[in-house]
């Protein structure tokens, strides 16, 4: 199935199998390699929000995630020949390090014995791999305190893991720079969404995909966003132990996705939503610190203390979210109507309620509820874990005009709000990475996003503005991705 994607030919890629020029891998590389000079190009991966089913999912009951349009986006630059390094540079947390390719141990990932190919199935990481890693994290942001360099060295394993793993030693030299419009560590997936683009940049530098292109047939799309969901979740393995697979698989697949997890010694169940309705969402962050840990553990705590109360409770919320997934799954559910917006309000706020009865809300998130129930402008809940983190509104449709009022308090009370999109599209390419309606669209054949231009973007707003997106977190001519859609 590996093609060319949109004219994206692959670079010294192999398909999965061949390293270092042993006659077993010459024979293994089917296609022929391209000119090293690959133009630059972007993959960009959303942020989710749960929205039914916290906690109870954390207790063998169902959930519902779905993609917002807070998105990473990952610029990859080819350099000339002569260059042999790889660098991972993430301005928004102060992040930049680069390695010698030909130093990286690439002969224990090429060993026959831990070689990957690209669309296998990892479940667990490699300890041997793992290990020959390390040295390599060592001198990662040695000025910065040990609370950095940790999550710094993280997102490097996450990355040289994915990097070993799917290349080889005569990759080019690259670049992979990653901005991102996401909050971090408010349980919106932000980690989920870079492995995501890390994980479709490389695959299409190897040409292991074919599209995203608006004819491809729906099997085909759902075979390569799997291979891209799959190499993602190696992302997140390497960067959080034992994750769920919910965050990479919402960002990769974009819309919404049931899912249950009952054995945590198998993958969870999971169902995509490929017609869930795009939906109005306001997210607002308490800037409230949270420890998912401790809010699981309390509840957790309360249940062995009173389990038939706290049993029953969980198994309301269950409710809750399989009268969501009925409710989307409607033929007369119309996203544009006031009544079906109620409908999914109404259960937003029964959700709430459930959780407030867990004791996982926080005076910040009831006073955001205060402000938005005061304007009558949508339905509110909180999203993740809670005791602090982020709360989702669900908005009516003609809260446009109180927005302004409600941004005004929030702006005071110290939150910070984000006008987004509830059940918007998975990971998309922008290839090359040029907008024709960017910055300065007098620029003939459009405004080329470079390195530097990339890197000095100042906010949120102005990556947003550089990368084309419009109000509404679409974006512009030129992006591309893989939908799939049942009906």
């Amino acid at each position: 199935m590996a093609g060319e994607v949109n004219g994206v030919n692959g670079h010294n890629g192999t398909n999965g199998n061949g390293v270092n020029g042993s006659a077993h891998h010459r024979k293994a590389l089917s296609r022929k390699m391209s000119s090293p000079m690959m133009p630059a190009f972007m993959v960009s991966a959303p942020a989710k929000v749960i929205l039914f089913g916290e906690h109870a999912v954390v207790h063998g009951k169902a959930a519902i995630a779905a993609a917002i349009s807070l998105r990473s986006y990952l610029l990859v630059t080819t350099l000339s020949k002569s260059k042999r390094t790889v660098s991972l540079i993430f301005p928004d947390v102060d992040m930049s390090h680069t390695w010698n390719i030909d130093e990286l141990p690439w002969a224990t990932f090429s060993h026959p014995s831990k070689k990957k190919n690209y669309y296998d199935l990892v479940t667990s990481l490699d300890p041997e791999l793992i290990t020959a890693i390390q040295p390599h994290l060592s001198n990662i942001s040695e000025d910065k305190p040990e609370s950095i360099q940790k999550i710094h060295r993280g997102a490097a394993l996450s990355f040289l893991y994915i990097f070993l793993s799917l290349g080889n030693q005569s990759f080019p030299g690259c670049s992979y720079a990653l901005r991102s419009t996401i909050p971090i560590g408010q349980g919106l997936g932000s980690s989920a969404s870079i492995a995501v683009c890390l994980a479709g940049a490389l695959l299409l530098q190897l040409r292991a995909l074919s599209g995203p292109h608006p004819d491809q047939p729906e099997e085909e799309a759902r075979l390569q966003l799997e291979r891209i969901n799959r190499w993602a979740f190696v992302g997140e393995m390497a960067m959080h132990g034992n994750p769920s697979g919910v965050d990479n698989t919402v960002a990769t697949h974009g819309k919404a996705v049931v899912f249950q997890r009952t054995d945590y010694e198998k993958p969870p169940w999971v169902r995509p939503l490929w017609d869930f309705p795009e939906l109005p969402l306001l997210l607002v962050d308490t800037k409230q610190p949270k420890s998912t840990s401790f809010e699981v553990a309390k509840v957790a705590a309360l249940k062995e203390k009173l389990p038939k109360l706290v049993g029953g409770i969980l198994d309301t919320i269950d409710k809750i979210t399989r009268a969501g997934e009925a409710l989307i799954d409607e033929a007369d559910f119309d996203s544009t109507q006031l009544e079906s917006l109620e409908k999914i309000g109404a259960l937003m706020t029964l959700n709430h309620g459930q959780l407030m009865s867990l004791g996982v809300s926080h005076p910040r998130l009831e006073r955001i509820r205060a402000l938005v129930d005061h304007e009558g402008i949508g339905w509110t809940k909180l999203t993740g874990a809670g005791g602090g983190g982020c709360s989702i509104t669900l908005l009516r449709p003609d809260a446009r005009t109180k927005l302004d009022r409600l941004e005004e308090r929030l702006e005071e009370e110290g939150f910070e709000k984000f006008e987004t999109t509830l059940g918007g599209d998975g990971v998309g390419v922008l290839y090359p990475a040029v907008i024709k309606n960017g910055l300065d669209e007098d620029e003939e054949g459009g405004m080329e996003i470079d390195l530097e231009r990339f890197l000095a973007a100042k906010d949120n707003e102005s990556v947003e503005r550089l990368v084309g997106v419009h109000e509404g977190g679409c974006e512009s001519e030129g992006w591309k991705f893989w939908r799939v859609e049942s009906r």
